[in-house]
């Protein structure tokens, strides 16, 4: 198949999904009177569409749209929805907290609980809550600037830790560190950032042996530039690394939290000085949180007690908005079960074996990885850094299969190949999608081989 036939068939999809969807052509072009492309986020622009799909509402795996088609959702807000749509015990808890309060800048009585949980679900002792994880990484890399006296940070190629300067970096040639393309109006000093490959032990052990590295700030499996996995033994490595040469490590489990209960530290035994979580955390509504360990805890009340008078440099009006705690509570007691993540990763498991399957009956040489509840499929062999699974990306093929089967009801994370299962997705819907998915490689199988 040639390039000549993808683009026919994306002009075919693309007029396929226009002509089916007057009302969400009609808002958006009411809309891009006063937002930018017709949406108030420009993330919501990039699903490869001529305009956007509004939707109507969102309930567990399904999403309506305002034509009211409906779609089996395992893109899940890119994970903030991870637990599904509009979760029972998370929207009661948000309608009891609303007519009590929305916001005061004070502990709601909730706290004591959220914090009993926080311990309970994640094994750290200590907590404060943000809205973003962005907000929650900043604050990290900060404190952990202060209780180390430590001026740098190491983050892992391509890695992605929401919108924190210092990591929206990338390794240029000789390992030298270099502003994230595409940025706008970008930080131009990276030089407080030391960036290596993931996986890559040698480089890692080098840079922490300079002795001027506060943090390591990582996740334990690498989701944003497509799925990566550690290899064996490379995160005791990586603890083992840290402490000897007196550097914290901070795990992001954002997207991880898909591994089980407490995410892939607690399910794997990964230790951390500091765990960053957010998106998916409270259910879905904006909050992050960010916990530290009882020695962490006593550095920072000796930095605080040195501290000069003046503006901390952190934390948000709303952070811990009493609406945020509730919905945490819930979250962190209904959502975050046993049962729940059982549910999710036993269902993802068969979602990726088919779909291997699927590609090994066309003799496709793609692969499928898989953390829990969150699987991604790539061309090529699973990669062992960021830099390798971005170079197996095709965006406008794996666009226009996205495209595809958004257009016969299945909505994949339009920035990657990323699926997520959650509580509410049901083993029919799971059927559903990969006979869509099947009808969808027979389609383009023929442009999947070698880029």
């Amino acid at each position: 198949m040639s390039g000549g036939q993808l683009a026919a068939i994306l002009v075919r999809e693309q007029q396929a999904f226009a002509s089916a969807r007057p009302q969400s052509l009609a808002l958006s072009q009411r809309a891009a009177a006063h937002f930018p492309h017709g949406v108030p986020m420009h993330w919501m622009r990039d699903w490869g569409t001529a305009f956007p799909l509004f939707v109507h509402a969102a309930q567990g795996a399904e999403l309506v749209d305002a034509d009211g088609h409906r779609y089996v959702d395992f893109c899940l807000g890119d994970t903030g929805a991870m637990f599904g749509h509009s979760p029972p015990a998370v929207a009661a808890a948000l309608a009891a907290q609303a007519v009590r309060g929305l916001t005061t800048m004070l502990p709601a009585e909730a706290t004591p609980h959220v914090g009993e949980a926080l311990a309970e679900v994640f094994g750290l002792p200590w907590w404060q809550l943000t809205q973003t994880a962005t907000d929650a990484n900043r604050a990290v890399l900060r404190l952990a600037r202060a209780v180390t006296g430590r001026p740098r940070i190491l983050v892992f190629n391509h890695c992605y830790h929401g919108t924190v300067d210092e990591t929206m970096v990338v390794m240029g040639e000789g390992g030298r560190t270099l502003p994230r393309p595409g940025q706008i109006g970008r930080v131009n000093d990276v030089s407080q950032t030391v960036v290596v490959e993931f996986n890559d032990l040698p480089a890692l052990q080098a840079a922490l042996a300079a002795g001027d590295i506060a943090c390591v700030l990582a996740e334990p499996v690498m989701t944003n530039a497509g799925m990566v996995l550690p290899q064996p033994g490379f995160l005791d490595a990586l603890r083992t690394a840290c402490t000897r040469h007196g550097t914290l490590l901070v795990i992001d489990e954002t997207h991880t939290l898909s591994s089980g209960r407490g995410g892939y530290g607690r399910s794997t035994g990964l230790a951390a000085d500091f765990l960053v979580c957010g998106k998916a955390v409270a259910g879905g509504l904006p909050c992050a949180v960010y916990g530290f360990t009882d020695d962490v805890a006593a550095r920072l009340r000796r930095a605080e007690a040195a501290r000069e008078p003046g503006h901390s440099g952190l934390g948000t009006t709303l952070s811990a908005n009493p609406l945020a705690l509730v919905a945490l509570q819930a979250s962190l007691t209904q959502l975050m079960t046993v049962a729940n993540h059982d549910h999710m990763n036993r269902l993802a498991a068969q979602l990726a074996s088919a779909i291997e399957s699927a590609f090994r009956a066309r003799g496709l040489g793609w692969q499928v990885s898989r953390v829990g509840a969150r699987l991604e499929f790539g061309r090529g062999v699973p990669p062992c850094n960021g830099s390798q699974s971005l170079a197996a990306i095709d965006h406008d093929l794996e666009g226009a299969m996205h495209l595809y089967l958004l257009n016969r009801g299945f909505l994949l994370t339009p920035f990657h190949n990323m699926m997520l299962v959650s509580p509410a997705t049901t083993a029919g819907q799971v059927t559903a999608f990969l006979s869509a998915f099947s009808d969808c490689l027979d389609e383009f199988s023929g442009l999947m081989g070698a880029p």
